[in-house]
């Protein structure tokens, strides 16, 4: 029902996509949600860069709005738990594809350095400490 409620616009009865089919909304969207679980899981090597992170989601959400999506919708979007656990399969794909070891928190710092090194969409959002 979620899907179906962010797929129709309020506005003249236009059908926009759901926001995770929208990927200047999804990609940088994923970045904060990787570089946070890669922060969290590496916390004795990398933090987050929290500024940058949340004017990260200022920016994204000023994005959708600009595209037509209500606050409300947005926020339904990234409350949905159908969307948390898809954003988390995802992220686990990615990090499993790129060597790391779920259970193991030292292949969280090694990524997340790489990321940093690339200078990467989640590389900018973490720091070395």
């Amino acid at each position: 029902m979620l899907a179906s409620v962010l797929a129709v616009s309020a506005t003249a009865g236009e059908a926009r996509p759901s926001l995770r089919d929208v990927p200047e909304i999804e990609n940088p969207l994923f970045a904060v949600a990787v570089a946070s679980e890669v922060a969290d899981s590496c916390n004795h090597r990398l933090a987050p860069r929290t500024l940058k992170g949340l004017n990260q989601l200022y920016q994204i959400r000023s994005r959708a709005n600009a595209l037509g999506y209500s606050d409300s919708e947005i926020k339904a979007y990234i409350k949905s738990d159908q969307e948390k656990s898809r954003m988390r399969a995802k992220g686990e794909r990615l990090l499993t594809q790129e060597g790391v070891k779920l259970d193991q928190p030292e292949t969280f710092c090694a990524y997340g350095l790489a990321e940093i090194e690339k200078n990467s969409a989640i590389g900018v959002l973490l720091r070395a400490k």
